[in-house]
């Protein structure tokens, strides 16, 4: 059964990337409370498995949003 909410459907990095615009490694430093590109409004990764990993479409979303009011 497919969610007909797209708040809580889940997207990959890959996705994650084409929405924010930024890399990989920022994503993830981003997570990292020990990096100075830590940002803990940035929403967390939701666990999948043992190797994958995916974020609430909403959260970003969401995130963009805030980032775009702060501006």
């Amino acid at each position: 059964m497919l969610d007909s909410n797209p708040s809580y459907s889940i997207v990959r990095l890959a996705n994650v990337i084409k929405l924010t615009g930024l890399s990989r490694s920022t994503i993830y430093d981003k997570q990292n409370p020990k990096s100075p590109r830590y940002d803990h409004t940035f929403p967390k990764k939701v666990s999948l498995g043992p190797r994958a990993v995916g974020w609430y479409f909403g959260e970003i979303e969401s995130w963009l949003k805030s980032v775009r009011t702060q501006k």
